[in-house]
């Protein structure tokens, strides 16, 4: 039997569970989120992996929206879920009888898309995801990058726009911080866009949709600028150019092979893509970047399940002394 591997994604709405096996995904199982209690949820999860594991099972990848502790599997926080300060790499191992290994879910998906075809393809990649916050990971060497505790890979909090010409004596702000990529460059941000453009441009597309139902938002904007409204294509271009400043910080930072945008927002595909590109570029540090591709994510909501079961593969790999791609794959090595 080949070594399988089990991804578990985690989401406010729902579980995705999915098996990875010679280098394929399976279709997932999906359930909605027990969102009742720490303990209901808990146990939803274990027993939803149950249902999937089996004597070739050598790992359980798990994403969720939280802030983890990777090397003890602790949930230190999370967002949209109701699990804070649990050991849960311990409980679901010691359950399951089988290494359970818990990473933040951006992770997931960055480490995701490094994979192609059934191989990792790309050893350094950045990835953005924007949905209605801003999240990311890092991928270098092939491997997902981790701090010293925690996921690291913050994007969302790196600041892309702020006043310091006398400096920063102010007040502490509550996270995301003004100027933060997550402020100015999320799904909600370009809710705003849309709110102001509507105001500004009645006669727009957005201004008769909120004429209608009272309200606009990114969906709309995405909409109206597939039919080449100006108002629409004018917020998905200062989004666009928004993220472009988190990416050139980026290759400036790690001058990665590839930068991917990923989440709900990267829907807009080529018309949030190419003034993100544009930005990007013109912000970065001439000799750096020469390589880089920047890029629509290509896994989509599978990201998650696939990247929480890579993350499974690489774990293993590393504690048997096993060659990665030969456990993913099913080859020898």
């Amino acid at each position: 039997m080949s070594d399988q591997f089990i991804g578990v994604d985690v989401g406010g709405t729902k579980i995705a569970v999915s098996v990875l096996e010679n280098g394929v995904l399976s279709e997932s199982v999906v359930t909605p989120t027990n969102q009742a209690s720490q303990e209901a949820l808990v146990e939803q999860i274990a027993t939803a992996i149950e249902a999937a594991v089996t004597p070739g099972t050598r790992g359980v990848g798990i994403g969720m929206p939280s802030i983890i502790e990777f090397k003890t599997g602790k949930i230190l926080a999370s967002v949209n879920i109701p699990l804070h300060d649990i050991p849960l790499r311990s409980l679901l191992t010691d359950r399951l009888g089988v290494p359970v290994y818990v990473e933040n879910d951006a992770g997931c998906a960055a480490l995701a898309e490094a994979f192609d075809d059934g191989r990792i393809v790309v050893d350094s990649l950045v990835m953005l995801t924007i949905g209605t916050g801003v999240g990311g990971g890092w991928v270098l060497n092939g491997k997902l990058y981790r701090g010293a505790t925690t996921s690291a890979a913050e994007v969302g909090h790196t600041i892309i726009g702020r006043d310091v010409d006398f400096g920063n004596h102010v007040p502490g702000d509550p996270f995301p911080q003004r100027g933060s990529l997550e402020t100015l460059a999320s799904g909600r941000a370009l809710d705003r866009l849309a709110d102001y453009a509507a105001i500004q441009y009645p006669d727009s597309h957005l201004g008769k949709v909120t004429a209608k139902k009272g309200n606009v938002d990114g969906h709309d904007v995405v909409a109206g600028a597939e039919a080449g409204d100006d108002a629409c294509l004018w917020c998905l271009r200062v989004l666009g150019e928004r993220i472009g400043i988190g990416i050139a910080n980026a290759i400036n930072t790690f001058d990665p092979l590839e930068v991917v945008l990923g989440g709900g927002v990267s829907r807009a595909g080529a018309l949030l893509l190419e003034p993100a590109r544009d930005a990007a570029f013109r912000h970065v540090v001439p000799g750096l970047g020469l390589n880089t591709t920047i890029r629509i994510a290509r896994h989509g909501p599978r990201a998650g399940v696939l990247g929480a079961a890579l993350i499974a593969a690489q774990e293993y790999a590393e504690d048997t002394g096993r060659n990665l791609q030969g456990a993913i794959s099913g080859e020898g090595g």
